[in-house]
């Protein structure tokens, strides 16, 4: 059976309370539920991560290298700033699909800049959080 790793970034825990009229009213916890669901239907297993520490992202991936075979990942704000993330997503080449609720390409300038999406072969904006399974769905 494939491993699926979704890993996010800081703030989606927040999901549900932080802007909703930008990023929906689905909280974190409907999300996971909602991301098992999918893997069950899909049958692969899945394992969710969330962290505000861009270190633990990091982690993460590096130990997904010849474990996992793919990631779903959501950096948040550590999409626009993040060289580790993209350089631990480069080294372990795991498939690798970037996810945002938001369509960040219609947002603030600074949100339009990914280095994530370097080491990803999709990315998946703006869908909200059906966005996540989607990914599922393509790294199959």
């Amino acid at each position: 059976m494939k491993t699926i790793r979704v890993i996010n970034g800081p703030n989606l825990n927040m999901l549900g309370i932080r802007e909703p009229d930008i990023y929906g009213k689905t909280d974190y916890k409907a999300l996971c539920k909602m991301i098992e669901d999918h893997a069950k239907e899909i049958g692969v297993k899945v394992e969710i991560m969330q962290s505000n520490h861009e270190g633990d992202l990091v982690d993460w991936i590096q130990e997904s290298y010849q474990r996992i075979d793919g990631i779903v990942i959501n950096p948040g704000a550590y999409t626009h700033t993040s060289v580790a993330i993209l350089d631990a997503a480069k080294a372990v080449g795991v498939p690798m699909i970037e996810v945002h609720i938001s369509d960040v390409d219609s947002r603030e300038d600074f949100r339009q800049i990914s280095y994530i999406r370097a080491a990803c072969k999709k990315t998946i904006s703006g869908h909200g959080v059906n966005g996540y399974l989607e990914a599922m769905d393509e790294l199959l």
